[in-house]
């Protein structure tokens, strides 16, 4: 069923699950042990239906249907394992590194979505001294 939509709402419905998940990251911090998949789709569920264009352009027997479920677990899982291994960018690295150096801190990150996040924490820190 998911692989019958079109690839623009199949675009849309990866983005509204990076975009909620690095959301919900944030709201928690990115703190590993506050982390529930339940919260994060219940978040992704509450971002869908009230911000994804992509949802009402699915049928709502395809909405409903085990199978598109089934198929949706799994690239939530797919595009969550996508953004933890991406990679932080030369630029955010160096940036983070600097900012470290003026705040005197060591947070750590290992991938690009949890050093946008430092990054912009750093930031809101240097502006708040």
């Amino acid at each position: 069923m998911y692989k019958q939509l079109s690839s623009g709402v199949k675009i849309s419905i990866t983005r509204s699950i990076s975009t909620s998940f690095e959301s919900y990251l944030a709201s928690i911090g990115w703190d590993e042990e506050k982390f529930s998949m339940e919260d994060f789709v219940a978040n992704w569920q509450k971002y869908f239906t009230e911000n994804a264009a992509w949802f009402d352009k699915v049928p709502q027997d395809v909405l409903v249907s085990s199978e598109f479920h089934e198929e949706i677990a799994k690239k939530i899982d797919e595009t969550i394992e996508k953004v933890l291994n991406e990679k932080p960018t030369k630029k955010q690295i160096d940036s983070i590194e600097k900012l470290q150096k003026q705040l005197g801190t060591s947070y750590t990150y290992g991938c690009k979505a949890e050093a946008a996040y430092i990054e912009q924490l750093l930031k809101e820190k240097l502006n708040n001294k």
